[in-house]
């Protein structure tokens, strides 16, 4: 406790009464608030563009596909048998929160002036439809069945751009198979996630319409669509999916088959993956910058308090003793630190938050500034892991107490 005193003390007059010294400590101080600030923005960044581009995928794609075995790897879906039986099935699964029967057809967009390739998908009243409701930028979301056409189309702003139109325009969708068919549609909405090659490729309109166009019978669809209650179980759910479907036949010996949205977009989820390496390369470099300024604010610290030392031991106090001192003014200098970068680093984060001060392009980041998401479980293990790394590094640096003969010291200017 006496050693923790003189350290406050010694603390309170900012390390010692030299220049070199108070400077050293100030710097200390910057050093770990500026590398803990860094780590914590970093950790946000990386942690909400994960969770930005995540959500829009899942936007796109169901958590969980059953298809027939024959659609894997194909962009046309041969058809399988999906009657209220199977619905139920899966809906009874744990951690299933919707089923919903889809269908998709490639065909061509055309205008007077303009064409295009796209993939219309055909969605009902089971589908979640707010993920395309939350990135509406004109119109209103349609209301689509699975009983009635409705003559609407909902399309990307990108597809909208290209092709010249906006909602209420009409477009005339071609359907290619051994005959040309097509449909005529009004643009009922304009949505925009600024996931490019989704944004492309993707249209929406009522599942009735893409249904007759397959000319497959009633029960049969390209598949069922299983939106998740925690996506932090797909694994375990997946499993649950494959040993209730999967190897089954329908009533037209139609195999089904299961997929997760990590195994139909690999790349994008190993993508997200791979920032998590990022992440750990910033958090190593930021704590060695951390201990390298606290060390050096230290040894400056002892040195220039080296008269101190020596008065201290010529008063009895053991070795040991005065480095818990200067472990405990370290200690204190690291601790000032990290209260100056948490609240530097949630300042800057709130602002981005609020104002999205710093932008990005869209067509390459996927989001038009910089997100950020604030998980306090790690920024309680980066504080805490700092503090804790910092202070063992003081360690070193201590022993050069035990070098300082009293004798001398005393005498040192």
């Amino acid at each position: 406790m006496f050693t923790f005193f003189i350290a406050k003390r010694l603390f309170a007059e900012g390390g010692s009464g030299g220049r070199a010294s108070r400077l050293a400590t100030g710097i200390a101080t910057m050093g770990v608030a500026v590398a803990l600030a860094v780590m914590l923005i970093s950790v946000a960044i990386v942690q909400g563009f994960q969770r930005e581009v995540q959500d829009k995928v899942l936007g796109f794609g169901a958590h969980i596909k059953v298809m027939n075995y024959k659609s894997l790897g194909k962009q046309e879906y041969a058809p399988i048998v999906v009657d209220d039986s199977l619905v139920g099935r899966l809906q009874a699964l744990p951690n299933v929160a919707s089923v919903a029967r889809f269908c998709v057809k490639p065909g061509m967009l055309k205008t007077e002036a303009n064409f295009r390739g796209i993939a219309i998908q055909g969605i009902g009243q089971d589908y979640d439809k707010s993920f395309i409701e939350n990135h509406l930028k004109r119109g209103d979301m349609p209301l689509f069945t699975d009983s009635a056409s409705s003559g609407r189309l909902v399309i990307s702003e990108a597809t909208a751009r290209e092709m010249q139109v906006d909602v209420g325009d009409v477009v005339y969708a071609y359907f290619f198979e051994q005959t040309v068919r097509a449909r005529k549609f009004t643009i009922g909405a304009v949505y925009q996630t600024n996931l490019t090659d989704f944004d492309r490729n993707f249209a929406y309109t009522d599942i009735f319409t893409i249904h007759r166009l397959m000319g497959w019978d009633s029960q049969q669809y390209a598949g069922a669509e299983l939106r998740l209650k925690d996506f932090g179980m797909l694994d375990a759910t997946l499993n649950d999916v494959v040993n209730e479907v999967n190897r089954q036949q329908d009533a037209y010996g139609e195999y089904y088959s299961s997929m997760s949205i990590r195994m139909e977009h690999p790349q994008i989820f190993a993508w997200l993956g791979l920032l998590d390496m990022d992440v750990a390369v910033i958090l190593i470099l930021m704590i060695c910058v951390s201990i390298f300024t606290a060390m050096s604010g230290l040894l400056i610290i002892i040195l220039e308090r080296t008269n101190f030392i020596g008065i201290m031991k010529a008063l009895g106090a053991r070795n040991s003793q005065v480095r818990r001192l200067f472990l405990g003014l370290a200690m204190l200098i690291i601790l000032r630190g990290i209260v100056l970068g948490n609240v530097l680093a949630f300042v800057l984060i709130f602002l981005q938050k609020q104002f999205g001060i710093v932008s990005l392009d869209p067509e390459i980041y996927y989001v038009e500034s910089v997100p950020v998401l604030v998980n306090w479980l790690w920024v309680a293990g980066i504080d805490v892991g700092a503090l804790v790394l910092c202070s063992l590094a003081m360690v070193v640096p201590s022993f050069v107490v035990s070098h300082i003969l009293p004798a001398r010291s005393i005498r040192f200017e």
